[in-house]
């Protein structure tokens, strides 16, 4: 049973892919195989479908929409999905989020990084908790860390610290392990892993898949990083969005999906 990965938006168009396809900071794929098709992310706008479109994708019989988090890069496109879509998600997708500046103990707004999308008009599915989407697909829900790191501020009566505590993934489970696909990588790729074989009691890790969150890490999280994912032998990585070329350099043998590829995981 082949998973296919059609990348609809990226930071970067595929050299190969038609140059009329936008590339945008941002992720949306079509994760499909013989019996579910589901759309992991919508990037920040409409682009996902004018790329589907120029495809000849049609995107109007999805099993379910995937949101791995509320940052407007991954859930900006909601409202351009079709009426009644099933999305599948964290409670917290919705949060008010901001980039932040501390100056004098206090954090300061920058630059907001959620939308504000009618979900009201939507399926929706809110779960902390794993959710099965299918036999072999699977939504991670809140995924545990240990010592989370904040990334910017929720907007409250008083700012409160965002540990992007909604982020989740989605995982497939082939005959050849896990397939694990994330949107930004926020809670660690280990913590991010270790979670999800917890949560199918499955070791083995086939492909990682995503944004991995390491286009502006040290050295020393990077070396902690690519010794991790040694330890894992995965048999494919695919790191796009937020891995950037920083983070590809320090893990060898991992390729660059972009805007307009299509990709084939085979058992």
């Amino acid at each position: 049973m082949a998973l296919t990965l059609t990348v609809l938006l990226e930071n970067r168009r595929a050299a190969s892919a038609d140059k009329s396809l936008q590339a945008k900071p941002g992720l949306s794929l079509l994760v499909q195989d013989e019996t579910t098709t589901i759309l992991f992310d919508t990037g920040p706008d409409d682009s996902f479908i004018l790329n589907a479109a120029q495809m000849g994708i049609d995107l109007t019989q999805l099993t379910a929409v995937v949101l791995s988090h509320g940052h407007y890069d991954h859930c900006g496109g909601v409202p351009w999905l079709a009426d009644n879509s099933r999305i599948i998600c964290h409670p917290q997708i919705a949060c008010e989020r901001y980039a932040s500046i501390t100056l004098a103990g206090t954090p300061r707004k920058i630059k907001k990084l959620s939308r504000e999308n009618d979900y009201s008009r939507h399926i929706m599915e809110y779960t902390r908790k794993p959710l099965a989407i299918s036999d072999r697909f699977l939504w991670s829900g809140e995924i545990s860390v240990p010592t989370p790191q904040a990334y910017g501020v929720i907007s409250e009566k008083i700012p409160q610290p965002d540990y992007i505590s909604d982020e989740g993934v989605l995982i497939y489970k082939s005959e050849r392990g896990l397939v694990i696909i994330t949107g930004c990588g926020h809670r660690g790729i280990e913590n991010i892993v270790r979670h999800c074989q917890n949560i199918t009691g499955v070791s083995q890790i086939y492909a990682l898949v995503g944004g991995f969150h390491l286009r502006a890490a040290s050295p020393a999280k990077l070396w902690r990083t690519r010794q991790f994912i040694q330890q894992q032998q995965p048999e494919k990585l695919l790191g796009c969005h937020c891995t950037g070329s920083w983070g590809r350099l320090w893990l060898p043998g991992t390729d660059a999906p972009a805007t307009g590829d299509v990709i084939v995981l085979a058992e």
